[in-house]
């Protein structure tokens, strides 16, 4: 795997290094799965194939980065974190406060990259096509194995806000059997992304 265009100082060797390092391997492969399904996405849509498969990448270089090292970016007042993050965990901070990571520590500073990944773990009521792109991919790549995973490609293969719609929808109903907390900005995605329009 190469990238051609880092959007950092470091080189794509550097980047991959880090991302490796940073994982096991089983997360190292999931985030290889996402990049090649964020480049397929990409070409469907128009989009830059680069920049989709570099986002999808490192969508979750900070998903194994410990407790502590998240609750520490929240407190500090230097990062401007909404404190109510405090009440959330890994699950949700690996995306918003991931990009805090993603900047120290792969150098890459550009805000559509850092938008996407902030919002693949919740998604959001306005999203870019580099946001869907990394959303979707994140749930339907190759070592993705669930009931529902092959209509959910199927449904984002052809067209990438019903696979958004199609996500979140998946995604609630599970929480919903697990009695788990909500992240509001997920309910409100929700309310944009998948409910059926009327006719």
């Amino acid at each position: 795997m190469v990238f051609k265009k880092t959007y950092s100082t470091l080189s794509s060797e550097e980047l991959i290094a880090k991302e490796k390092s940073n994982m096991d391997e089983q997360r190292f492969q999931h985030c290889i799965g996402v990049s090649e399904t964020a480049r397929k996405l990409a070409r469907l849509n128009h989009y830059d194939e680069e920049k989709a498969a570099l986002a999808g990448f490192i969508h979750d270089y900070a998903k194994q980065v410990p407790v502590e090292e998240f609750i520490a970016a929240i407190k500090d007042p230097a990062n401007g974190f909404d404190q109510d993050l405090l009440n959330w965990n890994r699950a949700i901070w690996h995306g918003i406060v991931g990009s805090h990571f993603i900047e120290r520590d792969l150098k890459i500073s550009d805000d559509e990259i850092l938008t996407a990944i902030k919002r693949h773990t919740t998604a959001d009521v306005t999203m870019t096509t580099l946001d869907k792109i990394v959303f979707v991919a994140d749930f339907i790549e190759p070592h993705r194995d669930f009931p529902g995973v092959e209509t959910a490609r199927k449904v984002a293969f052809a067209n990438l806000d019903d696979g958004v719609g199609f996500e979140l929808a998946h995604t609630l109903e599970f929480l919903v059997k697990q009695r788990a907390k909500i992240y509001p900005k997920t309910i409100a995605a929700y309310n944009v992304w998948s409910i059926k329009k009327e006719n």
